[in-house]
């Protein structure tokens, strides 16, 4: 059990952290601004709490200090510095390790004794540095430190016994806070044979005077928050006495707590009619007025009831596993549909079609839902950025502002999780070979600070992902120079702008003339690729030298289930992205003898190059006089491909190929058709890379 919620924490943990991070970089930013302070502080004190409450001690002990420190920033005790701002992104990076490694005695570390000491003089009164830079204490203003007295009623639910809570801790804490009176209540205990040692039957009252503030009070109960009711209300601003001199009596005590009503308590205490009634018969307004004002109140009270409901938060956390399960249970599901569709629109039954018609539906909804339950904003990828390129910016002695659009561009999670490399990678490349030195910028009328733009944003079924920068640009003739210095290309080669940037992607390949322990050594442009590629996905560069490079990552929503274009080649099915797709149109023989061993063929008015696949993959077998031309956009580029018959439009379902498979680089993957028959999924950019590589009378033109 415990075992369990040691990992909820890790993962809780881990994104507390991401969070953080990016609050502390908004904080440098704006060091004055309440809400971030305070969402730092709160961060700070959950994990604080949570690694305590789960057993990581040491995570508790050295997250203290830090949560302190921030605490008398919330409170105008302390100033926002760039040195705080460093110690604590570098405390993260701590935390984060003692998380992974929980077993690691950090007590004798070096690199945690030196943070604890710079936080600890942080709270000296005489940490005033040298320099002068250090925060200076602020003193507390009259309203901060007026003394209140706060009545809470603090309701666990009744499983948090099990989620690994103690509620006697959280009244500790509360104790001190200030003078505090804590009142159990036990009227929901059950009889002994009834009762479950794991469950909470109790709630508490507590009467709490204190100088702290509300924040304070919420800050305890801030980790279990959704597991609990709790309820804090101001009854004194001076003190627990009444400011003028006078106390409520035990009725009114009782009404203000919801202990009992106002009814309840006229009944009890005094035998007369309703408030209603008695203003009726005292003349003082008439009962159609009293009937108006009863509606009011039921209607309000009907109104604030559905507004809390619908403000309720309705999620769920659910492993990894179980949904990447659903998933492929749903994919079997699409393939047995697809068997179901044939074998009615073969027997041709009605009520067997029309069942089908309703299954297939279903199917449809369940496959779009399930595949919607697994796309995630690209948002919590791009913010992790900020933290790269603020440290890397730093240690090159650069200035550097990363701009972020598109967040909330959703992407299948495999997609997400795959795609931070090749992120990493280019973001890296762009920081150190693209922004150019502050001296430098300046000398060519440019800003000092050097931006780096990510976005993303839909394009039909695909993504398209960015990184743009405003540094030196590419220079095409160093990138040939090397290209033909490494025997990738002949001194004589004539190439298209594009096609020389695509160079900087080969193994190995680095312009650089100084290796750094950021880049320099072109072991990662080669990643991009291999990542991206693996991804079914394109990358395309484009530069000017001293204006910056663009480069573009093409990406398909998913990698799970696919819309995708049956077709047939002699007894062969195969499968095409139908993302890629453009149109389809009929290829005769007498149009290709036209061409004069030309792969050329005329379409709208247009010249579009085609490939011949069965050529190409080898199928023997004469083809049909009446051929079909699938055209696809690649790269920018319009290329047809050359089936015998296009079946039609397929919902596929990916399976992986094995491993007497996985080297034939133009499959990506394989389908079960309805039949039972095996349609391989052609990747056609590598096609199309092998057609340019293939004899003559395959080649496109």
């Amino acid at each position: 059990m415990m075992d369990r919620h040691r990992e909820a924490f890790r993962e809780e943990a881990g994104e507390l952290l991401g969070e953080l991070e990016n609050s502390l970089l908004e904080l440098e930013k704006e060091p004055d601004n309440r809400d971030v302070i305070g969402s730092v502080f709160r961060a700070m004190h959950t994990i604080k709490g949570s690694g305590a409450m789960f057993g990581f001690t040491q995570v508790a002990a050295f997250t203290h200090d830090v949560e302190t420190i921030y605490d008398l920033i919330r409170n105008g005790k302390l100033r926002v510095s760039k040195e705080l701002i460093d110690l604590t992104l570098a405390a993260c990076d701590q935390i984060r390790g003692m998380i992974d490694n929980p077993e690691k005695d950090c007590s004798s570390d070096e690199t945690v004794s030196s943070l604890v000491t710079a936080f600890r003089k942080m709270l000296l009164p005489t940490s005033e540095s040298a320099t002068g830079d250090a925060p200076k204490a602020q003193p507390a203003t009259a309203a901060e430190s007026a003394e209140r007295t706060y009545r809470i009623r603090f309701q666990p639910a009744l499983q948090i016994l099990a989620n690994g809570t103690n509620p006697l801790g959280l009244l500790n804490e509360l104790k001190m806070l200030g003078e505090c009176r804590v009142i159990a209540q036990t009227e929901a205990l059950p009889v002994l044979d009834d009762l479950d040692p794991e469950m909470c039957y109790m709630h508490w009252d507590i009467i709490l005077t204190t100088e702290r503030g509300i924040n304070a009070i919420k800050d305890v109960f801030i980790f279990v928050e959704d597991d609990c009711s709790l309820a804090i209300e101001t009854i004194s601003e001076t003190g627990s006495v009444d400011p003028a001199g006078s106390v409520k009596r035990i009725g009114e005590i009782l009404v203000d707590r919801g202990d009992i009503s106002t009814e309840e308590l006229i009944r009890y205490l005094e035998a007369q009619p309703r408030l209603g009634q008695m203003l009726v018969e005292g003349n003082a307004v008439t009962a159609d007025k009293v009937a108006a004002a009863l509606a009011e109140q039921d209607q309000l009270k009907e109104v604030h009831q559905k507004k809390a409901s619908a403000e309720q938060a309705h999620s769920i956390r659910v492993p990894a596993e179980k949904l990447d399960s659903l998933v492929n249970m749903v994919g079997e599901l699409v393939t047995v549909q697809s068997r179901l569709t044939q074998i009615a629109n073969k027997q041709g039954h009605p009520a067997l079609l029309q069942c089908a018609d309703e299954v297939a539906r279903l199917v449809a909804e369940l496959r779009d839902t399930t595949m919607s339950i697994r796309m995630l904003p690209i948002g919590t990828t791009f913010s992790k950025f900020n933290r790269l390129v603020r440290d890397l910016a730093s240690e090159l002695k650069k200035e550097i502002v990363l701009v972020t659009d598109g967040g909330e561009t959703e992407l299948d999670k495999t997609v997400i999780e795959r795609l931070n490399d090749p992120l990493v990678h280019l973001i890296r490349n762009s920081i150190d070979h693209g922004i150019e030195r502050p001296e430098e910028r300046l000398a060519q009328g440019k800003p000092a600070q050097g931006t780096i733009a990510l976005s993303a944003a839909h394009s039909g079924a695909s993504v398209v992902i960015q990184i743009k920068d405003d540094g030196a640009g590419l220079d095409t003739e160093a990138i040939r120079a090397k290209a033909i210095e490494k025997g990738l290309i002949t001194p004589d080669a004539q190439m298209q702008e594009s096609e020389l940037f695509a160079l900087i992607l080969a193994p190995g390949f680095s312009t650089a003339e100084k290796i750094t322990n950021i880049s320099g050594r072109g072991v990662g442009m080669d990643v991009v690729r291999r990542n991206i590629d693996a991804l079914q996905g394109s990358i395309a560069i484009a530069s000017t030298k001293g204006v910056g490079t663009i480069i573009t990552l093409r990406l398909p929503l998913t990698l799970a289930i696919i819309d995708g274009l049956l077709v047939k080649i002699a007894e062969d099915h195969f499968v095409m992205p139908l993302s890629a797709i453009k149109e389809c149109v009929t290829l005769q023989r007498t149009e290709r003898d036209r061409a004069m061993g030309k792969n050329l063929a005329t379409i709208r008015g247009e010249l579009v190059p085609y490939i011949p696949l069965r050529e190409l993959l080898n199928i023997e077998g004469k083809p049909p006089d009446l051929e079909q031309i699938v055209t696809a956009e690649i790269d920018q580029r319009c290329v047809g491909f050359v089936v015998d018959q296009v079946i039609g439009q397929h919902q596929t379902v990916i399976k992986t190929l094995g491993r007497a498979l996985k080297n034939i680089e133009e499959i990506s993957g394989a389908t079960v058709l309805g039949e039972g028959n095996v349609a391989l999924i052609l990747d056609l950019p590598k096609l199309l890379k092998k057609a340019e590589r293939a004899p003559l009378s395959m080649r496109v033109h």
